[in-house]
C-alpha cells in the first residue's frame, strides 16, 4: 500500500512499546486512522484491576478506525522478547518505518523512600527499553530510509532540563526519563547520515491518564489536565514531518501544534473553561 497525501501513514509500519491504554493507544489510533500497520508490545494480556484496557481491546480500537494490528504480548525489558516482536513485525508487514518508545514506569518517591526494585523497574522499562527497541529496529529503519519511507523514532520523554529541582525531588524517575531523552540526543546524531528522524515529545500540561489519576493527583489533577488527544495529534505531526530535516528535537505538544497553525486548544481540556492547567514535570 502506498501512502497518500491526505493519509501519509497509510501502509507504513509502527512498532510501539506499551500502547494498551492512555497516550500510547491514542497515538496508535491516530496512525491507524491513516491505515498504518501497528505492532503493540505490551504485557497486559488480561484485564488489570486498576487500569483500563488490554492489548486485545487496544488492538480492536485501532482496527476499528482502520489500522492493522499485531498485538505482541511481551516484555520490553527482555532482549529476546523485543527481538521476537521486531522479527514478527518485519515478517508480517515487510519492514518497520516508525518506532514509538511509549512504555514508561513512574515512581516519584525521594531517594531514601524509593525501593531499589522500583528504581530498577524504571531504568529497565524507560531507559533500557527505549534503547533496546530503538537499537533492534535500526536495520529496518535504514531500509525504510533507503526506500524513501520517512522513518522516525519518537520517544515520549522530556527536554533535558538540568534545573536541579527535578532531580532533587524525584531522582530515580528523573534519571530514568532523562535516560530516554539521552537516547534521543545520541541516536539523532548517530542516525543523521541515514536520514532517520529521532525526536522526543513531551506535554506542556499533565495528561488525563490512569497514571495521573492513580499515582499523581487523582481526579483533581485530571480536571486540570488535557486529554491524550493533544499528545496524539502532536505525535502524528512529528511522525509525518520530513525525517531528514526533523531530528534531534525535544518537542512540546502545544508548540508542535502551534507550528502547524493550531492554537485553539480548548477542545483538549478535560474540564471546559479557562482555569489554569497543571504544568507537567520537567518544564
Amino acid at each position: 500500500m502506498t501512502a497518500t497525501a491526505n493519509k501519509p501513514l497509510s501502509g507504513r509500519t509502527m512498532i510501539m512499546s506499551g500502547g494498551s491504554r492512555g497516550i500510547g493507544l491514542e497515538i496508535a489510533k491516530r496512525a491507524g486512522a491513516d491505515g498504518a500497520n501497528i505492532t503493540l508490545i505490551a504485557k497486559t494480556d488480561q484485564p488489570h484491576p486498576k487500569l483500563p484496557g488490554t492489548i486485545h481491546t487496544a488492538a480492536a480500537e485501532i482496527e476499528a478506525v482502520g489500522g492493522t494490528v499485531l498485538p505482541f504480548v511481551g516484555d520490553i525489558r527482555l532482549d529476546d522478547s523485543v527481538a521476537e516482536a521486531v522479527r514478527r513485525t518485519t515478517e508480517r508487514f515487510g519492514g518497520i518505518d516508525m518506532v514509538v518508545n511509549n512504555a514508561s514506569a513512574i515512581d516519584l518517591s525521594p531517594t531514601d523512600a524509593l525501593a531499589m526494585k522500583k528504581y530498577d523497574l524504571m531504568q529497565d522499562i524507560n531507559c533500557r527499553g527505549s534503547f533496546l527497541l530503538s537499537k533492534l529496529c535500526i536495520p529496518e529503519l535504514r531500509k525504510s530510509a533507503a526506500a524513501g519511507r520517512n522513518p522516525h523514532i519518537l520517544t515520549l520523554s522530556p527536554p533535558l532540563n538540568l534545573d536541579p529541582k527535578w532531580a532533587g525531588s524525584s531522582l530515580g524517575y528523573t534519571i530514568a526519563k532523562y535516560g530516554m531523552s539521552l537516547t534521543t540526543l545520541g541516536l539523532a546524531e548517530e542516525l543523521k547520515p541515514d536520514g532517520i528522524g529521532v525526536n522526543s515529545l513531551w506535554p506542556r500540561t499533565t495528561i488525563a491518564t490512569a497514571a495521573v489519576r492513580n499515582l499523581l493527583g487523582g481526579e483533581e489533577m485530571v480536571s486540570t489536565s488535557r486529554t491524550p488527544d493533544i499528545y496524539a495529534d502532536a505525535a502524528y505531526l512529528v511522525l509525518t514531518s520530513p525525517a531528514a530535516e526533523t531530528t534531534g528535537n525535544f518537542f512540546i505538544d502545544d508548540d508542535v501544534l502551534a507550528a502547524h497553525g493550531i492554537t485553539d486548544l480548548d477542545k483538549y481540556r478535560v474540564a471546559p473553561g479557562d482555569g489554569p492547567l497543571t504544568t507537567d514535570l520537567f518544564l
